[in-house]
């Protein structure tokens, strides 16, 4: 009997599934992942973490390096953002020249000491002047000097104190005495928007296929028409719904057309390019975009918990949004089309919030500094234009010159 029994390694071993091989970490699960770094085998995001240091952070180093290799900008890039400015330029000069016509584009003190007391007027009430100036105000913004600037919740110091369970779900957590204290009179915790109520399913429930590597960098362009849309509507997408995700669609060109930019600064010179067209450039154009991109920066610095957040915000905008499309509130849009739209988004923007969830934190600082190499790559490009057109100027008046004092 003793002459029949196996006693080899090779042999044991041979007969084994690969897939059931032993996480080198923990020594106590069934190992499913492999580190693309060192190739050792971990079983959760646990044990990826902790396996080494070392490891992970020379892995997202190479990462960084390598994106920020291919972000530098082609001829076509250049050319491309150029355009972008010194079409952007030209139309503020337009601007420039009619502000003066814009002058007395405001309401009288009558109709103003009404609305700051409180007093409700409508349209209607208005005289003919007063209805010219008014609108008028509203197409230069005047009226916006009026409401107080929205303080982005991601700024606040309480974002940074954002957690959620290991299924992805809202948190509620004790307060000490001292940050009771501090709470009084502040609402700043329910400015935050609260995380999903219902548990995040791994991706491998959603989708068969691996996640495309691309999804960092859609991830970039969603966050940059979350944050913009909240900017112009002060913070409260919930006054406009529709309007709301119009705006979205229109500045993602993941949700709204469907592309699949290849790099941050295709996102970026994009973004950049809807908010200084004439739809938004009234709001603060390219400094205002540029703005957005510090925003999309800091969301990316706070982290996983408050980047579902962000995007668990954005689901339910785009859920209120589906309800509203069927009333007859929605009838005069076209229907059909905005709905398939929409639907689509929704999935998007869910996949890539349990996406999210299940990526360790490191991918976020690294990412964080990706967008802002691209920002100081779009801000360079500016200024070279800005000198080209300095030094253009300054020859062509020094040409003029000339020309008078010959004659």
């Amino acid at each position: 009997m003793a002459d029949n029994i196996v006693t080899s390694d090779k042999s044991s071993s041979s007969s084994l599934n690969p897939a059931r091989i032993i996480c080198h970490v923990c020594q106590k699960q069934f190992s499913q992942y492999t580190c693309p770094r060192c190739n050792s085998r971990y079983c959760s995001l646990q044990c990826y973490k902790s396996h080494s240091l070392r490891c992970t952070e020379s892995f997202m180093k190479e990462n960084v390096v390598q994106e920020l290799q291919q972000m530098q900008p082609d001829e076509e890039s250049k050319h491309k953002m150029l355009d972008i400015l010194k079409r952007f330029h030209s139309e503020e000069e337009m601007d420039s020249m009619d502000e003066d016509s814009s002058a007395d584009s405001t309401l009288s003190e009558e109709t103003l000491e009404k609305l700051l007391s409180g007093q409700e007027i409508s349209f209607d009430d208005l005289s003919p002047e007063e209805k010219k100036r008014f609108l008028r105000a509203i197409a230069y913004g005047e009226l916006s000097k009026m409401i107080k600037p929205w303080d982005p919740w991601w700024s606040k110091p309480s974002a940074r104190k954002i957690r959620l369970s290991k299924e992805g779900t809202q948190l509620v957590q004790p307060l000490s005495e001292q940050e009771l204290l501090d709470d009084v009179g502040s609402d700043e915790s329910s400015d935050i928007p609260p995380g999903p109520e219902t548990p995040l399913p791994p991706l491998n429930r959603l989708s068969s296929k691996e996640p495309s590597p691309l999804l960092t960098i859609h991830l970039v362009d969603i966050l940059y028409s979350y944050c913009f849309t909240l900017r112009l509507y002060n913070g409260d997408w919930r006054s406009d719904a529709i309007g709301s995700v119009m705006v979205v669609l229109s500045v993602s060109s993941v949700l709204g057309q469907g592309r699949q930019p290849e790099t941050v600064l295709e996102v970026l010179s994009h973004c950049l390019e809807q908010v200084c067209s004439p739809a938004y450039r009234h709001m603060g154009g390219l400094q205002l975009g540029l703005g957005v991109v510090d925003d999309v920066i800091n969301l990316l610095a706070l982290g996983c918990s408050a980047l579902v957040c962000a995007l668990c915000d954005l689901h339910r905008l785009i859920q209120e949004v589906e309800k509203e499309a069927k009333s007859e509130k929605a009838m005069k849009m076209r229907r059909n089309e905005i709905r398939s739209t929409i639907k689509l988004a929704e999935r998007k923007i869910y996949f890539i919030m349990c996406w999210v969830h299940d990526q360790p934190e490191e991918a976020w600082t690294s990412l964080a500094a990706i967008v802002s190499a691209g920002k100081t790559s779009i801000m360079e490009s500016h200024r070279s234009m800005e000198e080209a057109e300095r030094l253009s100027n300054k020859t062509a008046t020094k040409g003029k010159f000339i020309i008078e004092e010959i004659e």
